[in-house]
């Protein structure tokens, strides 16, 4: 019964499959407009700061040393300006890792965005936050800003950068660089000196010669910074900053570049420093007055090498849970570590036990086969 049932069901599907197909009319569905595209999505943010707060201005530079907060007049300027603005910034402690998209530093991260160049950072967070140290300046005063904003960073900037290089002991010594802490390593400062002399005195020199700077004698460059020192203590005369009470970009682009004077270690020999000392008492003053407006906190980013000692700090009693919940942790590693050894230790005197069962296995069966 159940074959015939199997063969009837065959025939009928057979009989289905070549059965002529049915005619059936159709209406073609008119054609729908395509939809349109959908908008491309803007691409996402390229930072190194993936966690970052709105408006929070994230500053990439240089480690800090223990003469002033910065090697670079570059790095200084943008932080300067950012704490006489009153914007929100973080240091991000990068051991000097990082570069922009130009291969500079300093840059800045806001928003998902990046911007490189000190002079491009100030203008575009002067434009974004409605921060503006020049506005109190006419057109004329404007002018001579410019002029000796330029005078500084494409003049002195250089003599200066000559002195560091024509022997890189300079910048160690005269800054007190430790390098292991700035580049976050082990490997011992030695080691460190002796190549950061070799590929920064090469480097530095190579770029000096071609700015135009360096084809120059020693003494005929250490003249030209000197002129350049003149012209800003004529400039300021007796007032307390270039254009009067309150400090503009041209203070602090001066204090940038002449803290990197001024402070060097008295133990190191450094004519500028020296000329500034004695003929620029005016210039003397202005750096002091800069460093207690803007840098309240320099004596501790000295001593600390704190990239953000202006940051408010935890209380000392969440200090003190972080640091028993780092204790616990640590307990626990190493009784994770405890109980890993105890029980390697097991299963070695298990296969030992194994090892000796065989062994004497194999040695009942020997004599069975005797």
């Amino acid at each position: 019964m159940a074959s015939e049932e199997n063969n009837v069901a065959a025939e009928t599907k057979e009989v289905q499959e070549t059965a002529p197909e049915t005619k059936t009319e159709t209406k073609e569905a008119p054609e729908q407009p395509a939809a349109p595209a959908p908008e491309p999505q803007p691409p996402k943010p390229v930072v190194r700061k993936t966690n970052f707060e709105k408006d929070i201005v994230y500053l990439y530079q240089f480690s800090r040393t223990p003469v002033v907060p910065s090697l670079s007049p570059y790095c200084l300027k943008v932080e300067t300006w950012l704490r006489l603005a009153g914007l929100k910034y973080e240091n991000v402690d990068h051991k000097m890792k990082y570069r922009s998209k130009k291969g500079q530093l300093p840059f800045i991260e806001l928003n998902g965005e990046e911007i490189a160049d000190s002079s491009v950072i100030i203008k575009e967070l002067g434009q974004q936050f409605t921060k503006d140290l020049d506005i109190i300046l006419d057109n004329s005063q404007k002018n001579v800003s410019h002029a000796m904003i330029s005078m500084i960073e494409n003049h002195l900037f250089w003599v200066v950068m000559w002195w560091r290089t024509k022997q890189a002991d300079n910048i160690i010594k005269g800054y007190k660089v430790n390098l292991q802490h700035a580049l976050g390593t082990r490997i011992p400062n030695g080691i460190l000196n002796f190549f950061f002399k070799f590929s920064y005195g090469r480097k530095g020199l190579k770029k000096v010669k071609a700015q135009g700077i360096g084809v120059h004698k020693p003494e005929e460059i250490v003249d030209f910074g000197k002129q350049d020192l003149k012209v800003l203590s004529d400039l300021i005369a007796d007032k307390p900053f270039f254009f009067g009470d309150e400090p503009t970009t041209l203070d602090v682009v001066a204090f940038a570049n002449l803290a990197q004077i001024y402070f060097v270690d008295k133990e190191v020999s450094f004519p500028l420093r020296d000329f500034m000392q004695e003929s620029c008492a005016n210039l003397v003053g202005l750096v002091n007055r800069m460093k207690e407006k803007c840098f309240p906190d320099w004596e501790d980013i000295c001593t600390t090498l704190d990239l953000n000692s202006h940051l408010p700090k935890p209380p000392p009693e969440e200090k003190e849970k972080d640091k028993g919940k780092d204790e616990e942790k640590k307990a626990e590693k190493e009784g994770d570590e405890k109980e890993n050894e105890k029980s390697e230790k097991e299963i070695e005197k298990e296969n030992e036990k194994d090892k000796e069962t065989d062994e004497n296995k194999d040695k009942e069966k020997e004599k069975e086969d005797k």
